[in-house]
This record gives structure tokens, sequence and C-alpha cells, in this order.
């Protein structure tokens, strides 16, 4: 189902197909695989680019991107991201390979995820200039102690090993098994989630993360990635990577100082205030940050690191890529279950302010 990497139409026919999947008697149970040796790698980010030279709108205290080129894809993401995680029907998805970014937003909120020795995750947003999206400021904010602040600033990648340790999938099966594992679950004809999980348990494998692994360094992260500010954390990780058997830390803060101070700084504020945050908040939150970095509005730091410190990045100019966008502009996200397909880009104000432009 999805590829390397996951573009506009895709994401359009996701929705339409899990919303007639939903609502159809007939269709017990849906599984997502990769289309190649990616299960997903995010977002196209071609279209960002492509997107920045055109021409600017102001209207009702935003700016537009008047071709809409990012706008439309971006909400249409964040709303299927919601319905993903709230879906009525079991989901399975089969992860064998990259998924990374908004990929990840297909498998970590799944009641079945299925994970093997090739699936290779990340949330490489920050490094780049943008923000860990597509609700993992809702997923990372809830992972054990401070691992999901150290994953979203470092960009680090996990296994499938640690992927299930980490709670962000759910088995691990190795990868000769997985085609007979897919046709175990269409012979069910069933989406009985104690049927699906038996299925899956005859197929899947205890496993425990290497002993190299950064979840056995869990201690030394939250001691460090704590911190209240981005140069906080560096400064206590720099102080740690003195300690004898901490020579691993050389590596992350050369990539941590290498990143975009904006997308780090916003990252880390995203993802602390997400662990107060509803999933609904936090996808709202998320969908104005994208929005407004891509639209550069404190900075141009999606296409260059601008400014080129930490110290530069004002409180100021964070606050203005977090206000709000109005009611009529914000992300809808269904109040009631009786109408929770509701809130579409088509039926959003976006179409008509196009329209006016």
């Amino acid at each position: 189902m999805a590829q390397d990497p996951l573009n506009p139409e895709e994401v359009y026919l996701l929705a339409q197909l899990l919303e007639k999947w939903e609502k159809d008697d007939d269709a017990k149970l849906v599984i997502f695989k990769g289309a190649g040796r990616a299960f997903c790698a995010g977002g196209d980010l071609r279209m960002f680019y492509e997107g920045r030279s055109v021409e600017e709108l102001l209207m009702s205290g935003v700016i537009l991107l008047a071709d809409d080129s990012c706008l439309e894809v971006v909400y249409r993401m964040y709303w299927l991201c919601y319905h993903i995680h709230t879906y009525k029907k079991t989901m399975v998805a089969l992860v064998h390979g990259i998924v990374m970014g908004g990929g990840g937003a297909m498998v970590v909120p799944l009641k079945f995820s299925v994970v093997t020795e090739k699936a290779v995750f990340a949330v490489p947003e920050a490094s780049i200039g943008l923000h860990t999206d597509c609700s993992f400021s809702y997923i990372l904010s809830r992972l054990p102690g401070y691992l999901g602040e150290y994953l979203a600033l470092t960009g680090a990648r996990l296994n499938g090993k640690e992927m299930v340790a980490a709670g962000l999938a759910t088995h691990f099966v190795p990868s000769e098994k997985l085609q007979e594992l897919e046709k175990r679950l269409l012979s069910l004809d069933s989406g009985d989630e104690d049927k699906v999980r038996l299925v899956i348990e005859e197929f899947s494998a205890a496993v425990q993360p290497d002993e190299e692994s950064v979840l056995n360094k869990l201690s030394t992260i939250n001691k460090c990635f704590c911190g209240d500010s981005v140069e906080e954390i560096i400064k206590s990780f720099e102080s740690e990577a003195s300690i004898e058997g901490n020579e691993w830390i050389a590596a992350v803060l050369k990539g941590l100082k290498r990143s975009s101070p904006t997308g780090l700084t916003i990252t880390l504020r995203s993802i602390r205030e997400g662990r107060k945050q509803t999933l609904a908040e936090c996808l709202k939150k998320e969908f104005g940050l994208t929005m407004n970095l891509l639209r550069s509005a404190i900075s141009g730091d999606v296409y260059e690191w601008n400014p080129s410190t930490l110290e530069e990045v004002t409180n100021e100019n964070v606050d203005l890529v977090f206000q709000p966008f109005s009611a009529e502009l914000a992300l809808k996200i269904p109040a009631e279950e009786s109408c929770r397909w509701d809130g579409k880009y088509e039926n959003s104000v976006y179409p008509s302010l196009k329209e006016k432009n």
C-alpha cells in the first residue's frame, strides 16, 4: 500500500478507502504493507520546496500559499492521522523496511504493528527545519522517560527489535515468515482482535534490544533530555560524553549540532506540550506548526538554516509559529462519533479561499 515517499494522491486515496471500509460491513480487516523495499519514508518534501516560490496571500491573519500546493496535502494528512488513530476496524501494519516521519503514523497507532529485522524507524524532521509531525508530538511524549525527546531531536534510528521494546510496534516477525503471516491473516476472514492476535503470535518471536542499543542507555538519556531547552540538553549531553563508556554520545552530539536550530527548538516545545494535550489538540497544533514553518513564518529554516545558531532563536519568534489558527482555519477534528468522517479538506474554508484568490 505505502511506498517511498508518500505522495498527495496516496493520502487522498487512503482516506477515501478507509472511510469506505469502515462503513462496509463486509470489510473486516485492513492490512498496511509496503510496496517495495520501504514501508513508507514519510512525505514527499519536493512538493514543499517546489511550492515555496508561489505568491502569498494575507487573509484572516494567516498567510496562505496561493496555489494550495502544500496546504491541501498537509490538511488531508493530519485529518487522515486522526482517523488512523481512531479507526473502528482492526488494522495490521506489516513493516519490512524504512518507516519514517509521516509513514510512522500508519504504523505506531495501529492495534497490531508487525516489524521484521529489516525495519528502520526514525523521525528526522527536526534536523531539516520541520518538527515531529503527523501526531508524533502525541506519540513520542508518551514513550518511557525522555526517550521521545531523544528520538525527535537526534533523529536516531531504531531497528525492529527496538521498536517493539520501545512500544512503537507490537510484534517482531522474522522476514522469512512475513508472507505466510499475511496469507494466514487474509484466510481468517475476520477482524476479531483476539483471532488476529493469536495468528500473529504464532509467527512472532520474543526479542530483546542488542547490548549496544540506545534503549540500554535510557538512564543517560533521561538525565540529559529532561532539560528545559535544547541548549541545556546539549550542555548536559556534552558533560556526560566525557564519562567512560559514553563514547557513543560524540556522534549523536555532532548530528545535533548540525541540525536546524529552529526545528530543534520547536520540536522540543511541541513534545513537551504534547505530554498534556489530547490527540486532537496535538494534531491541530501540528497542522498550524507545519503550515507556519512551510510559509517561513519566522525563518527560512526548512529551506536554509536561518538563524544559524540556537542562541539566535528567540522566544518571541517561536511563540509566533505556535500561535493557533482561528476556529475557521483550524484543522477540523470531528467532535461527535456520529459525524466522525466530517471535516474533510473539500468541506473546509480553504477551497473557497483559493477560489477567491
